[in-house]
């Protein structure tokens, strides 16, 4: 797979997704040659690390959720002199990955064991709407704690704010932390709402609106749609190898 063909992948898989945040720094390339790409490395997040693993592989095209946050000082720049000095290429897709159909929070959902989509998260006004699915049976929370504690691999907090059976849930992946997509579960008639962040005011809506919580991390709430990508890319390219590079519970609730 050369460069071209996968950018012409991404834009098929895409569309007019890519057009939306075009301006937005929200995909890019980097490092990108000649070469044929024969072994792609997914990950939620780039990091030193998670290039000096790639390396240690012999990846040469590592795929992401998020490019190095500006605001860890540094790190970009350190990402970008490994990418470099180890000849790997790094393609991260942020919002369009959200949004798509296969993307992080219906991946989740679909592996959470929801049957029916009900709206796809999607861009408002600047925000992130949530994404819901439906059971085809209703549950209890533990019962579903306990499904995505396995999927993972990590605790989770969770709130019992009521004693409703769960069969529809609301979710946004990562930073889905606002009391305003809480409350959009709640006008949605959600049983619970699941995300990969919290604040004080996260925690505190859930328990005013009576709605039952449960909160991953930002990292392994997010991994299931960088998975999907990279799944897509192999079924179109086959002599392509993929393979999940490893990254730490640093954000492990307890």
């Amino acid at each position: 797979m050369i460069i071209q063909q996968f950018k012409s992948h991404i834009e098929e898989l895409f569309g007019h997704l890519l057009k939306d945040f075009k301006e937005n720094d929200e995909y890019g390339y980097c490092n990108f040659t000649t070469a044929h790409y024969k072994k792609l490395g997914c990950a939620t997040n780039i990091t030193p690390e998670i290039v000096l693993q790639a390396a240690e592989k012999n990846v040469d095209l590592i795929v992401t959720h998020h490019d190095a946050w500006d605001f860890v000082y540094g790190m970009k720049e350190r990402c970008v002199e490994l990418l470099k000095e180890h000849n790997i290429a790094h393609f991260y897709i942020h919002l369009p990955l959200d949004y798509a159909e296969f993307g992080t929070c219906n991946s989740l959902l679909r592996l959470l064991g929801a049957s029916n989509i009900i709206q796809q998260s999607h861009h408002v006004e600047g925000q992130s709407t949530i994404g819901i699915g439906e059971f085809g049976t209703s549950i209890m929370i533990e019962e579903l704690v306990g499904v995505m504690e396995n999927l993972l691999g990590e605790r989770v907090y969770f709130q019992r704010n009521n004693n409703k059976v769960i069969r529809r849930i609301g979710m946004i992946t990562g930073a889905g932390n606002g009391t305003n997509q809480l409350r959009e579960a709640l006008n949605r008639n959600c049983d619970v709402y699941i995300t990969g962040e919290k604040t004080l005011y996260t925690v505190q809506y859930a328990r005013f609106i009576n709605m039952n919580l449960i909160i991953g991390s930002h990292t392994f709430t997010e991994i299931f749609g960088v998975r999907s990508l990279a799944h897509k890319v192999q079924e179109k390219f086959q002599n392509v190898v993929v393979i999940q590079l490893n990254e730490e519970h640093h954000e492990t609730m307890e």
